[in-house]
């Protein structure tokens, strides 16, 4: 889980109604109707914009937003760290054996090819053509949330407008006016809201995932035809590791120095 997104949508709401409550009341601020406009008319837009498919599909991917994937780079260095000596060993065939024990599906899939014996472009191919449709498939995430972020104010100003409307036309009883134009605003201060702490955040981490995900996959491409290759275990550790940053790399290398059997072949 990570932390980071949910405290930052907790603590964000937090401020926000320490604000409130500061010269206010809490009560002030809840309007069915207004929530009813800027929710209802945010997503009625949504569909238009996209398919129910999109819209529907867009939750298997939001949850990538509340993951920690702070260690999936250096789980899946050790993770190639024993199948290249095992290759040099035994043959590349031994590795099938192992690969029901491989969590991750791309990284099976690749070393399946391998030992399959598919010419290495091919693979590599194979491999990047699922990549490119990872990427579309994150983009389409990021656009819906994007846009979520762009139609919720739109929407919150349509309240207001039809609030302001619904004020001018009682003007003579002078006394409502002040009300009137508190409920008028609410709908802008709930798309603000809405979009800047909520739908517009979403997609940045989205962004910062589906990089962080292709970073992965790209590591695995590499780890997959180092190994078909018959590359020293020493050189593909190297490889994989010029793919986090420096910093994480002297620190896995002072955790995880060389073992012995690195040196074999």
């Amino acid at each position: 889980m990570d932390i980071a997104t949910i405290l930052g949508i907790v603590s964000g709401l937090g401020l926000v109604t320490m604000a409130i409550m500061g010269k206010g009341s809490i009560v002030t601020f809840i309007d069915i109707p207004s929530m009813l406009i800027v929710l209802g008319g945010t997503f009625a837009a949504i569909f238009v914009n996209f398919t129910i498919k999109e819209v529907i599909g867009v939750l298997s991917v939001v949850k990538k937003a509340f993951e920690n994937h702070e260690k999936s780079d250096l789980e899946l260095i050790n993770n190639f760290e024993s199948l290249p000596v095992k290759a040099r060993k035994e043959g590349i065939l031994a590795i099938d054996r192992s690969l029901r024990d491989i969590d991750d599906e791309f990284m099976r899939e690749g070393l399946e090819l391998a030992v399959d014996g598919t010419d290495p472009e091919v693979l590599r191919d194979i491999m990047e053509s699922e990549i490119n449709y990872t990427i579309e498939r994150h983009k389409k995430g990021q656009k819906i949330f994007m846009s979520l972020g762009n139609f919720a104010p739109a929407f919150g100003m349509i309240g207001t407008l039809i609030g302001l409307i619904n004020m001018l036309q009682g003007l003579e009883d002078s006394s409502s006016i002040g009300s009137g134009m508190a409920v008028a605003l609410i709908t802008t201060f709930y798309g603000a809201l809405m979009a800047n702490l909520i739908f517009l955040p979403i997609a940045g981490k989205l962004k910062i995932r589906s990089d962080e995900e292709i970073i992965i996959k790209e590591m695995i491409i590499e780890g997959v035809l180092s190994i078909q290759s018959g590359d020293h275990p020493r050189n593909i550790r190297t490889k994989l590791l010029n793919y986090l940053p420096r910093a994480e790399r002297e620190n896995y290398n002072s955790v995880n120095p060389h073992k012995p059997e690195d040196e074999t072949g």
